[in-house]
């Protein structure tokens, strides 16, 4: 068991498909010759060859046009989106085509669309968006969003396996930023389940993506005041964990959820709806969110600071939660 970055957890989880079954191909721009954006894909081509690993023009609607074409042949394609802000320009083919294949005539379409995601990079706003609820909001796909090195690389091994779409979101800040140590051997995470990444009594916080490891840091601080927050990593927004968020709240009376994607429309409002449904005889205090605001990402870095969730604020929000 090697400690391995994300982004080396996300590379090995393909090399190890695309060795385990040849209908495993990837394509995306540049991901072959100069092997990524980010480097993810460095090394596929010299193993695997043109013909499963190809460099695409720059047209993100004729790449996943061409994935879902492939996928109804029986192949499995894996297409990287450079920026996942970019998957706006396919969004057609995407909600229109590959999520609603099955419905319309019972084609299954085992394709993944995978790529970085979030802030805290200074990438601007065409580069640092968190587009993911487009997404949760379309029946036919699935939406995976890891935290870890460990979960990077056994979703995506379940997303490659999986008959129905998946879109893989990996947040560019965790690239190389966490380590864990991770098995050698196969092994898979399944989609839909969300992880208690700290145990706590007096309210529950639920995020994904990057701002688990921040929830965590605050959770640690809130400790040292004699708060014990719980801390769920959804792992999957699409399908939810919804019995593992009515749980820890049904045990500690209070939600807090944070998330870097803004305010209006994002996952905290559906959370807030399905506790408030299901498990409102049980909350002892507001259901409180901390969210990314509602602009585009600044590009200038006292400004994303600004707009982005930080540990400091999720402290503060769980503090006036617990008091309440």
């Amino acid at each position: 068991m090697a400690e391995i970055t994300m982004l080396e957890a996300i590379r090995a989880a393909l090399f190890e498909e695309m060795e385990r079954d040849p209908a495993v191909v990837a394509l995306g721009e540049d991901i072959g010759v100069y092997g990524g954006a980010f480097k993810v894909t460095e090394g596929l081509l010299a193993k695997f060859g043109r013909e499963r690993v190809i460099d695409t023009p720059i047209s993100e609607t004729a790449i996943v046009g061409a994935a879902c074409g492939m996928s109804y042949l029986g192949l499995r394609p894996v297409v990287e989106m450079q920026f996942m802000d970019f998957i706006a320009c396919c969004f057609n083919q995407v909600t229109n085509f590959v999520a609603k294949s099955h419905y319309r005539w019972g084609a299954p379409v085992p394709m993944v669309v995978r790529g970085p995601s979030g802030g805290g990079v200074h990438g601007g706003p065409f580069h640092s968006a968190s587009p993911e609820m487009h997404f949760v909001h379309t029946p036919g796909l699935k939406v995976v969003y890891p935290s870890t090195a460990y979960d990077a690389k056994g979703l995506l091994k379940s997303a490659i396996r999986d008959n129905n779409p998946v879109l893989f979101f990996e947040h560019k800040f965790l690239y190389r930023r966490i380590k864990q140590e991770v098995p050698a051997e196969d092994f898979t995470v399944p989609i839909g389940k969300a992880a208690v990444r700290r145990p706590g009594r007096d309210l529950t916080i639920v995020s994904y993506g990057a701002m688990v490891h921040t929830s965590l840091e605050a959770a640690a601080a809130l400790a040292a005041e004699g708060i014990e927050a719980e801390v769920i990593d959804l792992r999957s927004l699409l399908p939810l964990d919804r019995e593992a968020i009515l749980g820890s709240v049904r045990k500690t009376n209070k939600l807090l959820v944070v998330h870097e994607d803004t305010r209006t429309g994002g996952i905290a409002g559906e959370i807030a709806a399905i506790v408030c449904e299901s498990a409102f005889e049980h909350l002892d205090g507001p259901i409180a969110r901390v969210t990314g605001l509602d602009t585009p990402v600044p590009y200038a870095p006292p400004l994303e600071q600004r707009f982005l969730p930080n540990v400091e604020k999720v402290a503060a929000a769980a503090r006036e939660l617990a008091k309440y």
